[in-house]
């Protein structure tokens, strides 16, 4: 059976409040992450201890998304709309007021925007043209996570009532809508051969979808004592990690589903309060997690 050993390499500071996302940037040693005190920083893994603040936000940022076509960073500023960071100039270049309602993701496809919203409402922006193109409601409850299956030509949907829906991205019509958990559906995750959609929810359990037979259950895991927050995929597609607000990190064999590591305070100076994202950076199995004690967490996980 596989072992992991847990070296931590860094833990970064500098945010005023929760920190709820990080993202990717145009170099595998870079990153961002966005707070509740309205700060987006970018961090540089060769040089842990010097965060550069991008921008303040008047308001929590729940989601950012890096648009590798035009090396830009998309910042969802709650209850107001879009902000759009050139990173060459590293100036905000435009922005849009298109909803008063949190927003908790953004997703990219080709030339659209799918940003899901508190209010249950998917909005469908057109990138190039920088407008709205179409608001999708399904539910009266928040869009919490979007994940796009290139191969099927579709995105599925975690919504606050429990449902996972699954849309085409061609003419954005429901293809499947089920109950997936008994609570909300908080993080989303196609495996890297899009045969499986992994669901982490409020519930503390994950549940594992097979795409090619309409989201049949294949395995279902009670994988945290508290909700789990966010899961994601290791570059290779063989592991995968879920955090967790009962502060741990877990990570997992893609495969066969097991469970292979526990990533703690106690053990590997994890975190004393919730994990809200995750990331897998630079080096060949490097991860990344931020937390609701302002920190993020950077190790180094060897495979044995």
């Amino acid at each position: 059976m596989k072992t992991i050993k847990v070296e931590k390499l860094a833990t970064l500071t500098g945010h005023r409040d929760s920190i709820y996302t990080i993202e990717r940037a145009h170099l595998p040693h870079l990153l961002f992450s966005a707070s509740g005190d309205g700060m987006v920083v970018r961090w540089d893994l060769h040089s842990p201890d010097q965060g550069e603040l991008l921008v303040r936000i008047p308001a929590s940022v729940y989601a950012i998304r890096y648009f590798q076509e035009e090396n830009q960073l998309w910042i969802g500023q709650n209850f107001e709309g879009i902000h759009v960071i050139d990173l060459e100039s590293l100036k905000e270049t435009k922005s849009i007021k298109i909803t008063s309602a949190a927003i908790f993701d953004i997703q990219f496809w080709q030339n659209h925007a799918l940003i899901g919203t508190g209010d249950g409402t998917i909005i469908v922006m057109d990138v190039n043209h920088f407008s709205v193109k179409k608001h999708i409601k399904a539910s009266e409850q928040s869009v919490r996570c979007i994940a796009i299956n290139p191969q099927t030509q579709e995105f599925a949907v975690g919504y606050s009532d429990n449902y996972i829906r699954v849309f085409g991205l061609e003419d954005f019509q429901i293809k499947y809508a089920f109950e997936a958990h008994t609570n909300s559906v908080f993080t989303l995750a196609y495996s890297t051969d899009y045969q499986y959609l992994l669901s982490g929810s409020r519930d503390a359990h994950l549940k594992i979808w097979k795409v090619a037979e309409q989201y049949s259950l294949h395995q279902s895991i009670v994988a945290h004592t508290y909700a789990i927050n966010h899961l994601s995929f290791s570059p290779d597609g063989k592991y995968f990690a879920t955090g967790s607000m009962d502060k741990s990190v877990k990570v997992w064999d893609a495969t066969s589903f097991r469970l292979l590591k526990v990533i703690d305070r106690a053990r590997h100076a994890g975190h004393g309060t919730s994990v809200n994202k995750l990331f897998w950076a630079a080096g060949e199995y490097s991860l990344v997690a931020c937390s609701d004690d302002r920190t993020l967490s950077v190790w180094n996980l060897a495979m044995q």
